[in-house]
């Protein structure tokens, strides 16, 4: 070999180990159940964008329906095949998490020099911290707040709600609002562990104590909120029952002007886009305290990747760069979970509704699902408990009663 050839080689063995591992057209595999299947098109087209940026990595995706996406990433954990990066939401990373099927962002983050994980609302990217370490990067965020309809708000000569009405005030425009002989009911929130779990929160109560070693389902403060939400239907008659819903939503009855407020998600505003009516959100009301749902999906690293520093990149930009977020609003695939109202411009300057920025004020109270190891048998156990109160067969405070006996035995 002449000395000219092993000056060469030489030279292009040390640009390959200066070279980051990442920059060596790096595969980084991703799995998403939020893409499928209406969103194929904007996931190819941010990762269009992301590679356009790192011409040296490549993103191979991977879909799964959310009711199949689970099981399938449990069989990958078990034979230690995950994909480089996932998205789980908030319910199912607690799980995976304290598998050690993740992995601790905080060294990538720290070196990251040009990076501020201030650009993430701070309630959405702790969801997926467990322990101090930062195991996701927050993708998207939805939320619960209260729908009303204007128009039967002024026709009743009722004050719309504003951000600091209590329950109380809520009851009282109810019953001015529901007129049984038209089929208008006041207001309607479901009875349900998903609403229960928020509605005891906006009472100061709660299903578990802060280190979830003991159940504090049968508090007092949650049986004033069982009790709330139960007599509302029963007693006091502005929520319509099972059999007066005949089978139709509650989202269809509100679309239809038969419910003057209804709870429900901001999944649903392009959905009530058309109403015909004058319709805005508001804060919901408390007891003692606000308190809204908070739902997250975040995008996690394997534990095992051997694309650490690719994978990072990755979900860096996906979670929050402006070309994902801006792919994001136009197509109204989730709500990024960025601070930046810039960025969020072309979500807050759509017209309808009119108090749009409520989403994001309704993250400064949010609360977190109960989550533990049996998170399913919890909210089963639960579920049905409510069901006996809902239909008058056990009074709240028994339900509950028997509710936490069977979830201390989950714990």
């Amino acid at each position: 070999m002449s000395k000219t050839i092993q000056l060469l080689a030489g030279i292009a063995a040390v640009a390959l180990l200066a070279t980051p591992v990442w920059a060596q057209q790096t595969t980084v595999k991703y799995m998403t159940f939020s893409a499928a299947p209406n969103y194929i098109a904007q996931l190819e087209e941010t990762i269009a964008a992301f590679e356009a940026q790192h011409p040296d990595i490549n993103v191979e995706y991977e879909t799964a329906a959310f009711g199949d996406y689970f099981t399938k990433l449990q069989t990958l954990v078990a034979s230690r095949s995950l994909p480089d990066t996932f998205e789980l939401n908030y319910e199912n990373f607690v799980t995976y998490a304290e598998r050690n099927a993740l992995l601790d962002l905080n060294p990538l983050i720290e070196a990251d020099e040009g990076f501020d994980v201030g650009i993430y609302n701070p309630t959405a990217l702790s969801a997926f911290a467990l322990d101090g370490k930062q195991y996701g990067l927050v993708e998207s965020f939805s939320n619960v707040v209260l729908y009303y309809n204007k128009d039967l708000f002024d026709a009743a000569g009722v004050d719309y709600p504003t951000a600091d009405w209590t329950w109380e005030d809520e009851l009282a425009a109810a019953q001015a609002l529901t007129k049984a002989d038209a089929g208008v009911w006041g207001t309607f929130s479901p009875i349900q562990f998903w609403e229960f779990y928020k509605t005891i929160a906006q009472n100061g109560g709660a299903v578990l104590n802060a280190d979830k070693t003991e159940v504090t389902l049968a508090s007092p403060e949650n049986i004033e909120a069982l009790t709330w939400m139960v007599d509302k239907v029963n007693t006091y008659k502005v929520t319509p029952s099972d059999a007066e819903m005949g089978g139709q939503s509650p989202e269809d009855l509100f679309k239809a002007g038969k419910i003057a407020m209804l709870r429900t998600g901001i999944w649903m505003l392009g959905a009530f886009a058309d109403a015909p009516f004058a319709w805005d959100i508001a804060l919901e009301p408390g007891k003692t305290q606000k308190a809204h749902h908070f739902f997250a999906n975040g995008v996690a690293v394997s534990a095992q990747t051997q694309n650490a520093e690719a994978a990072y990149e990755w979900i860096k930009f996906l979670t929050a760069s402006k070309e994902a977020v801006e792919i994001r609003i136009a197509a109204g695939w989730e709500l990024p979970a960025v601070t930046d109202e810039a960025a969020l411009e072309g979500y807050l300057a759509q017209p309808t509704p009119e108090s749009r920025e409520v989403v994001f004020e309704a993250l400064d109270t949010a609360v977190v699902p109960p989550v533990i190891g049996n998170w399913n048998q919890l909210t089963d156990a639960v579920g049905k408990e409510l069901d006996e109160a809902k239909l008058g067969r056990k009074t709240p405070e028994q339900a509950l009663t028997d509710a936490a006996a069977i979830v201390q035995g989950l714990l």
